[in-house]
């Protein structure tokens, strides 16, 4: 494929560097590229930034509690705040899953339950400098003979601490309504019957991957926005789907790419970070991502181009299909029609309900434009491409 604009990574952090780059949100360039067409605006634009803010349940934090002082202790089993991490893996290694329930939580026995308190919430905890409470407990060994330890922490006391989310961004999610006679709780929030609300998430022209929606220029080693911080791409999150039906612009018409990434805690803001209370379904952790674009060509100009309008989003029914595994989609919608408030479904008006903030999402774009304009963000080449064909 010839492009009639030549640009590298490196050219563009040089451009960075001397404060000459021209960096964009992806909102704005939506407007340049409908003026200016795709070369033009190739031409014109170095970076385009995104921005997304929402509830990212496979999400986590690795980390490293040291060993205080003798005796040594080889845990088996590890609380925060009364939240199990799981310990299986070094000394005094742990993860603590983001949606991982307080012990004596008492889930969905009083329905719907409230899942007041998980690991998302003791993460958000930990970034606030709060102090939290540490209890391990191990069987003991001739080199780590310790059975118990005890104390109050916060995230100053951590050796390590790392954000470490195996699925994050995804691109293209479902729109959910319930079709039952009865009110139900789901991870996409509560619906109500009738299909009164139709709930939805992504960030839509804003969100990262449906600006590069063939991975382009993201893959293992892409500096990012996460939580605050900078961060990096590992790659393809689980889940990840390569091969999803595509409408013309490139862009999956179902639930398909996603990022597995990783950043330093303790370099974290819990404006970024909230933990999340999902009622009826469980603990969460909203995340906030941006991930800068170069614009390499005419071609990534005219995918960083795509408005609201071109985004279409399917929706299903969360009432009975979805828990039955039938992948029926009732209809597909515009974002911009679900950013109107409502939409018509068979004849019948729905009010759309956002799990995303939209507000949020544009600032993370806007704060990651600061840090490039600033030369306090460069941007990195992947090092390892994320299959997307």
């Amino acid at each position: 494929m010839s492009h009639e604009v030549h640009k590298t990574v490196q050219e563009i952090n040089e451009r960075i560097k001397k404060g000459q780059a021209v960096v964009v949100n992806a909102e704005e360039m939506v407007d340049i590229v409908r003026r200016l067409g795709k070369v033009k605006a190739a031409k014109e634009v170095d970076v385009v930034t995104t921005g997304t803010f929402s509830p990212m349940c496979s999400s986590g934090l690795l980390f490293n509690i040291g060993q205080p002082e003798p005796p040594m202790i080889k845990t088996a089993k590890v609380w925060l705040n009364n939240v199990p991490c799981y310990a299986g893996l070094a000394a005094v290694d742990s993860y603590l899953g983001a949606t991982e329930p307080a012990e004596d939580d008492p889930l969905n026995k009083v329905y719907p339950g409230s899942f007041m308190y998980g690991g998302g919430h003791v993460i958000e905890d930990l970034v606030r400098g709060k102090v939290v409470h540490l209890k391990a407990e191990a069987y003991g060994t001739d080199c780590y003979p310790r059975r118990q330890l005890e104390r109050d922490i916060t995230l100053k006391d951590l050796p390590f601490a790392q954000l470490l989310n195996p699925r994050n961004c995804y691109q293209n999610y479902n729109c959910a309504v319930n079709l039952t006679s009865r009110t139900i709780y789901t991870y996409m929030g509560p619906l109500k019957a009738g299909r009164a609300n139709v709930n939805f998430a992504t960030s839509g022209q804003l969100s990262p991957l449906f600006n590069d929606p063939y991975f382009k220029t993201i893959g293992l080693g892409t500096r990012i926005f996460l939580g605050g911080a900078q961060g990096y791409v590992l790659g393809a999150g689980t889940q990840h789907n390569p091969k999803p039906p595509r409408g013309e612009r490139g862009l999956p018409l179902f639930p398909s790419g996603t990022l597995m990434v990783k950043g330093d805690l303790k370099k974290m803001d819990p404006r970024y970070l909230r933990g999340a209370s999902i009622i009826g379904y469980g603990c969460s952790l909203s995340v906030g991502v941006g991930v800068p674009i170069p614009i390499l060509n005419e071609d990534m100009a005219w995918f960083t181009g795509v408005s609201d309008e071109d985004i279409t989003m399917p929706v299903r029914d969360y009432g009975y299909d979805v828990p039955n595994g039938i992948s029926r989609v009732l209809d597909n919608v515009t974002y911009a029609d679900l950013r109107s408030g409502e939409i018509l479904l068979d004849g019948k008006r729905s009010q759309t309900v956002p799990l995303t903030s939209l507000t949020l999402s544009l600032e993370i774009a806007n704060t990651l434009k600061d840090w490039i304009l600033s030369g306090k963000f460069l941007l990195t080449e992947a090092q390892e491409e994320i299959p997307s064909e």
